[in-house]
């Protein structure tokens, strides 16, 4: 079975010495989905959480719209392919498209249409000091990362406290684990705020769209296809978060002055 770190040995050249040590890295493995016995696509991802990764990406790829449509998923013996059985038949896209997530992710969706969902325009409202508490929160939900390292993670908050958390060596496989992870928790709430440690590009814009997330928090910067997008649907996009200091680049009426 596949696991989420690997011990590795390395030499570290400091101050005009050398010296051994040992450590744990994060892994990076080839894990293929199969839905309905149909071969797909495979993903390059962490390990982890892989049944809520492959369920995720299906309702972020609007393959499905809720868990009721899911009879079965399985994680095969070796942790290397998840097999996932609809109760209804499902057309494989002709074409898959690279975006610009780490290790290389795929998306079918036209990230250029406006997704189906619409966004209060002032709903919620934070208080500027409650971004930075959940930069906090999102730093003390990274267990791979403070073993490892090398990790992104991503957080669902409801605006007080983290609900869920993510990590994978992909942003964009973090956010398809969170949806998966509501998906199959049963967990939607009514207030659905993301923080991420990932660039925003235009595809976590759009797996934020889908998951009905009005306010998006990166400690990195977004593109500017992602602002765009923002304006478009509503949603505030905060970047360079930290404690005391963030950029607003959308929508910032739900940031109080």
């Amino acid at each position: 079975m596949l696991t989420p770190q690997k011990a590795i040995h390395y030499d570290r050249y400091e101050f005009s010495k050398w010296e051994p040590l040992d450590a744990e890295t994060i892994v990076e493995a080839p894990v293929s989905l199969t839905i309905n016995s149909v071969p797909w696509l495979t993903f390059m991802c962490t390990p982890v959480d892989l049944e809520a990764l492959a369920v995720g990406f299906l309702y972020n790829e609007g393959v499905i719209d809720h868990i009721g449509e899911v009879e079965d998923v399985h994680l095969c013996e070796h942790g290397d392919n998840v097999d996932v059985w609809l109760n209804r038949s499902v057309e494989q896209p002709r074409s898959w498209r690279r975006t610009s997530g780490c290790t290389g992710g795929v998306t079918a969706v036209d990230l250029l249409a406006k997704p189906d969902v619409s966004f209060a325009r002032g709903e919620p409202v934070m208080e500027p000091e409650a971004i930075g508490h959940l930069v906090e929160m999102l730093f003390d939900s990274q267990e791979l990362y403070r073993e490892t390292g090398g990790v992104h993670t991503s957080a669902l908050s409801d605006g007080s406290s983290v609900l869920l958390a993510a990590e994978d060596i992909g942003r964009h496989n973090t956010l398809d684990k969170i949806a998966g992870l509501c998906l199959m928790k049963d967990v939607w709430p009514q207030t659905r705020i993301l923080i991420t440690t990932g660039r925003i590009s235009s595809e976590m814009l759009q797996k934020a769209a889908r998951m009905h997330a009005p306010i998006v928090i990166s400690r990195t910067s977004p593109s500017s296809l992602s602002i765009e997008m923002a304006e478009r649907y509503g949603i505030t996009l905060i970047g360079y978060a930290r404690r005391h200091r963030y950029n607003v680049y959308s929508n910032g009426q739900r940031v109080g002055r």
